[in-house]
């Protein structure tokens, strides 16, 4: 399992509410237990080795310095942005058309995409009216909260 793995673990442990999450992956055990307000990850490999455990703020600092730049919308665009991490799909399943495409006008409560989370679909509706300029994500990438998904030119 790597860190960003965790992480996306650890933000939809945060986003969920819960205070405590034990996952196996391929004999590698990890816990993740809120405590003090902060979440401590421990890891454990198959070998039977020490536990390491680590606060969520350094995980958090480590990665963030290689992120790549984020899109930006113009005066009369809007960014539609995740609101989970998980698997973005623009289809509801593959052998249906998208729910939108670069041209498509939509309005508020109109379903976007589908974010995957945890086994979970999860449709992603609209809480604007406009047009669709660009689709920032392809479908069946990963996505983290907050990363932009669409560019939508409101009127």
């Amino acid at each position: 399992m790597n860190l960003k793995e965790i992480k996306e673990i650890v933000n939809m442990m945060q986003e969920n509410g819960l205070a405590e999450i034990e996952l196996e992956k391929q004999g590698l055990k990890l816990k993740l237990k809120k405590h003090n307000g902060n979440i401590v990850v421990q890891e454990q490999s198959p070998v039977s080795a020490p536990i390491q455990s680590a606060p969520v703020q350094a995980i958090q600092s480590s990665g963030e310095a290689s992120s790549p730049a984020q899109p930006t919308a113009a005066a009369n665009e809007t960014l539609v942005r995740s609101p989970m991490v998980g698997t973005f799909y623009l289809t509801p399943s593959p052998d249906q058309p998208p729910y939108v495409n670069v041209g498509s006008s939509i309005k508020n409560d109109d379903v976007l995409c589908i974010i995957e989370a945890m086994k979970l679909m999860n449709e992603i509706k609209s809480d604007i009216s406009g047009k669709i300029v660009e689709v920032l994500v392809e479908s069946g990438a990963p996505v983290e909260f907050d990363q932009p998904l669409f560019r939508v030119q409101t009127s």
